[in-house]
């Protein structure tokens, strides 16, 4: 009887999208000789940087796909299922958007009933702990990847679209709020396969200009820009709304605000002004659910601030905090995180602890990382009044029991 080899390997394989030993031996970076070998009976033992990529490209450990420790080797650790905090490298935990194989096919109402999670985890985003909805996004984005090797055409295409949005989430959590930049370029890069699959322009722009967000951080104007090029390219093929369009112009704006050209910001944020109030173009999208005037003007604000226009940073801020609709816990922290850099480059030193306190209240209500960010940033800029009653009372709510405790587990 012929030997079936190492099918474990070959089944993992298969499962993520490489039909042939040819592109897998690709996507691996070695030549097609050597998956045959480790496909073979008598597997060798790959070396550990292989290791690494073919756990990364079929999400399993090496025992699972059928190999076995030499005498003499220490045990490879092991991936613990994944529960509670955000590891440092869930990025390499994450799926491979697999293409079709021969397994049964889903019904039709499997999209539906997928995409409906999607949209719940969305809603959730707002008031549930990033911590805690992280690990059930990630989740889910793994049942999505199984199901797109069970469906066809439509049904295909609405999962991928579905898919694509909860990679994108997953990659929001981490940028946004659990400081974990190289695990969301990692999820980010699925979210736009995923698009891919699904030929949804418009998820693919939303998701490269949020990959814009990881170099414009890091004050790397050149390929933040570029992205936003390709960003801009997508959103042409998809009939961009013009809330699409604004929102666009308010990313770059705070990626260039990031890399010292606040004068180009403002000049996009007058941009995305006017093209909100021109209007135009397709519906927005539902999934676009993190932007609006008042966001724009958040935006505008802090690139006020960045500026050194305190007396308009000011009036913008507190607009926004007058028009922002009470759910909006994370943004709001933001913006009193702002309006106490205001105050603090005001020379009013009392204003800015009053604000920076109102954003830990908030903080208290759901944790947000970026919001936090903030505050440190008064804190320091605080240093020369720490003599002051007011900047110790701030002190002793900055480094409470709970928040201390929150920031130092993130």
């Amino acid at each position: 009887m012929r030997s079936a080899g190492n099918s474990r390997l070959k089944s993992a394989r298969v499962a993520a999208g490489y039909h042939t030993q040819q592109a897998f031996a690709e996507a691996m970076g070695v030549g097609v000789r050597q998956v045959r070998r480790w496909e073979s009976d008598n597997p060798p033992w790959p070396h550990p940087d292989l290791q690494q990529r073919l756990t990364h490209l079929t999400g399993q450990d090496m025992e699972a796909l059928g190999f076995t420790i030499p005498l003499g080797r220490d045990q490879p650790s092991r991936r613990r299922p994944y529960a509670g905090v955000a590891p440092r490298n869930i990025g390499s935990q994450l799926s491979t958007v697999p293409s079709q194989t021969t397994a049964p096919m889903q019904p039709a109402s499997v999209a539906d009933d997928y995409a409906s999670v999607t949209r719940v985890h969305r809603g959730l985003y707002w008031s549930v702990a990033p911590a805690t909805l992280h690990p059930a996004v990630i989740a889910h984005a793994g049942l999505g990847c199984a199901l797109l090797s069970e469906t066809a055409g439509q049904t295909r295409r609405t999962v991928a679209a579905a898919l694509a949005e909860s990679w994108l989430l997953a990659g929001r959590i981490e940028f946004f709020d659990l400081r974990e930049p190289d695990d969301a370029g990692a999820t980010l890069l699925r979210a736009l396969q995923a698009a891919g699959e699904a030929d949804d322009a418009l998820l693919g722009s939303a998701v490269l200009a949020h990959t814009a967000f990881l170099p414009g951080w890091a004050g790397e104007r050149e390929v933040s820009a570029e992205r936003m090029v390709a960003a801009r390219t997508y959103a042409r093929r998809g009939s961009a709304s013009a809330e699409f369009v604004a929102w666009l112009d308010a990313v770059e704006a705070e990626c260039e605000t990031r890399c010292g050209n606040t004068r180009t910001a403002l000049h996009l944020i007058r941009h995305a002004e006017d093209t909100l109030a021109a209007g135009g173009g397709d519906t927005t999208p539902v999934w676009m659910d993190w932007f609006s005037p008042v966001r724009l003007a958040a935006f505008k604000g802090n690139i006020q601030l960045k500026a050194g226009h305190l007396p308009q940073a000011r009036t913008t801020l507190l607009d926004v905090l007058d028009r922002m609709p009470e759910s909006e816990d994370k943004q709001r922290t933001v913006v009193y995180g702002d309006l106490a850099a205001v105050e603090t480059a005001a020379g009013q030193p009392e204003e800015a602890c009053r604000y920076a306190c109102l954003a830990l209240d908030q903080l208290e209500n759901i944790w947000y990382a970026t919001g936090m960010d903030r505050i440190r940033d008064v804190r320091r800029a605080l240093a020369p009044h720490q003599h002051l009653q007011c900047v110790r009372d701030f002190d002793e709510r900055l480094y409470g029991w709970s928040t201390t405790v929150s920031a130092l587990a993130r």
